[in-house]
């Protein structure tokens, strides 16, 4: 069955359940998958990436390939 095809069901499906914690349930889930990623990053993740975002804006930058082969060492 195709995504679209999955989609139909469970809007069908949907428009026939009566049940408020399912309902409820369905609400967290879209909430949850729609949350902003930068909320369920540690500090220190997101201090990481500002000190990148950092580097990039003051010109201090390495091309990937050998940021890959550092690593390999």
């Amino acid at each position: 069955m195709n995504i679209q095809a999955q989609k139909l069901e469970l809007i069908e499906w949907l428009a026939r359940v009566n049940d408020a914690s399912i309902i409820k349930a369905i609400l967290e889930l879209r909430e949850k998958k729609e949350a902003d990623w930068w909320d369920s990053l540690s500090e220190e993740q997101k201090e990481d990436i500002e000190a990148g975002l950092e580097d990039l804006e003051a010109g201090r930058k390495r091309p990937f390939d050998q940021v890959l082969n550092d690593l390999r060492r």
